[in-house]
């Protein structure tokens, strides 16, 4: 197998084709906003803020692109979530409220979800880039009367790729609250003050749930069993937050396109724990 620091000199051509695509995925998200912001019959506050939030995706991809030429073990998980998220984001913003798609749109977001099933497809189905996603990260190591920084193995027992992909997973949880909490803050600006309360909680549920998930996976790498069942009880109330407070302030369009995205990451959370519950532990 190759070692930690064969990997770091010599990166396989697969994995130059991986940050390659990489790279690609995140410009594409780019043009395919700017193009259904081109095409979208309205221009409103929520579309705007959708559309923002979906853009910096393109800042995580890049972000993977330095985990992957790194060798991390978490450039598998992270891509997964970053992919499926991606889709939901984007697909969302493709279908207006009223009349068809446009034609440029549909093609953007076919090109898309076709890259990043190509990037999940490369994190998890090549040998040669599961052997290059090896290393740690870097850490003050004290060795023989001297610091240094270098890569350590973490001092926590060691954990499978499914339960490192339910924690990924977890993280988007709050991101994915804020952004229609802030898309329902025009109704304000429309003079529902009555929403005043509603949005304020839901703005706040979400950064609490961000201190919550953090604080429940921690105890979770360290293979805390009461730490899966808080996860799941966190992934549920996040779900009767969210969704009723999409209906309400948002209607149904509001409900499909901010409700789905959070659904399908609370269903990776879950399923992956359920994986990791069944998995061996890694030697």
């Amino acid at each position: 197998m190759r070692t930690a620091a064969e990997t770091q000199v010599r990166r396989p051509s697969v994995v130059r084709v991986l940050t390659t695509l990489l790279a690609v995925t995140a410009a594409t998200t780019v043009v395919v906003e700017l193009l259904n912001w081109w095409y979208a019959p309205e221009q409103e506050f929520g579309l705007a803020v959708r559309t923002g939030w979906a853009m910096l995706r393109s800042l995580g991809f890049l972000l993977l692109i330095g985990h992957v030429n790194r060798g991390r073990t978490v450039a598998k998980p992270l891509g997964l979530i970053l992919a499926v998220t991606t889709v939901f984001a984007v697909g969302r913003l493709v279908v207006p409220r009223q009349g068809v798609p446009p034609l440029p749109g549909l093609l953007g977001f076919a090109l898309l979800t076709a890259l990043c099933v190509s990037v999940v497809a490369l994190l998890y189905r090549s040998e040669v880039i599961g052997a290059h996603l090896v290393r740690h990260r870097k850490t003050l190591v004290v060795s023989g009367g001297t610091i240094s920084w270098r890569e350590a193995a973490p001092k926590r027992p060691p954990v499978t790729g499914w339960l490192l992909t339910s924690r990924v997973a977890a993280f988007t949880y709050s991101p994915l609250m804020l952004v229609p909490a802030l898309v329902a803050g025009g109704a304000i600006l429309d003079g529902r003050l009555i929403a005043v309360p509603a949005v304020l909680f839901w703005f706040f549920a979400g950064i609490a749930v961000s201190y919550a998930v953090l604080l429940c996976t921690a105890f979770l790498m360290r293979g805390k069993r009461w730490a899966r069942t808080l996860l799941v009880a966190i992934t549920l109330g996040v779900l009767a937050i969210h969704l009723p407070l999409c209906w309400w302030l948002l209607g149904v369009d509001g409900l499909i396109r901010d409700g789905a995205p959070l659904i399908a990451a609370a269903t990776l959370a879950l399923y992956a724990l359920h994986r990791a519950t069944h998995t061996p532990d890694p030697t």
